[in-house]
């Protein structure tokens, strides 16, 4: 695995990560999906809608959302 290393600092109250330019995420990305796995920070492209992930027929497993009660249904008036 290509490790390398990137700046941290400070941008008035949010922390900032100057990263590689071999990393980076073309231009036109504006955000990104942020999660942690142990001690690392994952960063994936955010899509800018959900063709690829439709196309791709993912499928959640058969007890996805098992246990899950549907909330009732809200009378408005």
């Amino acid at each position: 695995m290509d490790e390398r290393t990137a700046r941290v600092g400070k941008n008035n109250r949010a922390q900032v990560v100057t990263i590689p330019l071999e990393y980076r995420f073309p231009p036109e990305m504006k955000e990104v999906f942020i999660r942690k796995v142990g001690e690392d920070i994952v960063l994936s492209p955010r899509p800018r809608d959900w063709s690829s992930f439709l196309a791709s027929k993912s499928r959640v497993s058969d007890d996805f959302m098992a246990g899950v009660d549907d909330l009732p249904v809200q009378e408005r008036g």
